[in-house]
């Protein structure tokens, strides 16, 4: 696992912006593994810059997103599709038939996560997958547990998270309490894992992943076992850990 510090939050996008840069200037169809949250915001707003510079090209590139809210459409402007249209996609030259998010509104969310494997199945796997972390440690909605699923699933989302969440949305009960997210099978298919992370809150989240026993009750522990990962976090973040 690699560790890259990086002098502050715009500094940690640049970074991780520079790799999947690179990615794309070897391989112009790439499939990418997109997040949302704040953390990502940054990185994205490199990428559209290093797009209408032609620096990079995504007329070809597919893109899936690891998430999505139970209950929300596309149209909805707290769903995740809404968020990396406004975010990401309506600012470059991809192909949004081209892009895959979760549908919180399948009738079927069993085989909606079935349907969603396979379509990653069928792009050939995800080239690199941009993560986040919580603070509790949770990847994707992959929230603390006894056991953890493999594939794409329905899960609960957890008090902390829902509270942390709750900044995007007019009050902490608007917040969905369910959604959709590739499990840590499928993220772990990844070719290639860029992990994010910005501000001390993170700190202990990133011992636990960096030092930490692999447990289900960190899921981002299990980013030890791959084989090709690389962490940028801040100097808050190292600071604190003393890195």
């Amino acid at each position: 696992m690699k560790v890259i510090i990086t002098e502050n939050y715009n500094d940690m996008s640049r970074k991780a912006a520079d790799i999947i840069k690179n990615l794309l200037i070897k391989k112009n169809d790439a499939v990418l593994g997109l997040a949302t949250g704040s953390t990502p915001i940054g990185l994205y707003k490199y990428l559209i810059e290093m797009n209408k510079d032609h620096v990079i090209d995504f007329s070809k590139v597919k893109t899936v997103n690891l998430d999505e809210y139970i209950g929300i459409g596309p149209d909805d402007s707290q769903s995740y599709r809404y968020f990396m249209n406004t975010n990401f996609f309506n600012h470059i030259n991809i192909d949004k038939n081209n892009t895959y998010v979760p549908n919180g509104l399948a009738k079927n969310l069993e085989e909606e996560g079935r349907r969603y494997d396979k379509v990653i199945a069928d792009l050939g796997g995800i080239d690199l997958q941009i993560l986040g972390i919580g603070n509790n440690g949770h990847i994707a909605f992959n929230e603390p547990n006894r056991k953890l699923t493999a594939g794409t699933h329905v899960t609960p989302l957890t008090e902390s998270t829902i509270k942390a969440n709750s900044r995007f949305f007019d009050c902490i009960d608007d917040v969905p309490k369910t959604a959709l997210t590739m499990g840590l099978g499928q993220i772990m298919k990844a070719r290639k894992i860029i992990l994010v992370a910005s501000g001390k809150s993170k700190a202990d989240a990133i011992s636990r992943l960096l030092h930490g026993k692999i447990t289900t009750e960190c899921p981002a522990t299990m980013l030890q076992m791959h084989n090709d990962v690389t962490v940028i976090i801040d100097k808050e973040i190292a600071e604190k850990l003393k890195l």
